[in-house]
């Protein structure tokens, strides 16, 4: 087993000792999404720990997406939850990078496309084959996009 996969499952059963009850359902679902994972496709594996964190970073998506929806729909004390869950989650992913970490990543990137004969908006293909590999799983890939139109529009 994973030396992360065994982490939650610990911590699973820590928090259901000390009745923490979001603590405990929250990871109850993700080593509920890590087991459907590993028996998803024709043979069951084990992931491996990288793989592990994306299924986390996954669903820490998925309860961002689910916060936001449920605050549009007025439903605070849902979306309050979900953010919790999404907070729980955080625990176990990488620090993510900051604005000015990212920012600088992305304008070194830019610069390296230019130096390569990438000019413009077209270059963003290129530009996000440098940054993706040094950010994975540091950034949102939303917010990477963002930065990286920024400055090939700039």
């Amino acid at each position: 087993m994973t030396t992360l996969k065994s982490k939650l499952q610990e911590d699973l059963t820590a928090a259901i000792r000390g009745r923490d009850e979001l603590r405990s359902s929250t990871l109850r679902l993700t080593l509920s999404a890590i087991t459907k994972e590993e028996v998803a496709g024709k043979t069951a594996r084990e992931l491996s720990d990288d793989e592990v964190q994306k299924v986390i970073t996954r669903e820490a998506k998925k309860r961002r997406e689910a916060a936001e929806a449920f605050a549009q729909g007025g439903r605070a004390e849902q979306a309050e939850r979900e953010k919790a869950e999404g907070v729980v989650l955080a625990e176990y992913l990488p620090k993510q990078l900051s604005d000015d970490e990212l920012h600088q990543i992305v304008s070194q990137a830019v610069e390296d496309a230019k130096a390569a004969g990438a000019e413009g908006p077209r270059a963003m293909g290129q530009v996000m084959k440098i940054v993706n590999p040094k950010v994975a799983g540091l950034a949102e890939g939303g917010r990477v996009a963002a930065v990286v139109k920024q400055l090939l529009a700039g």
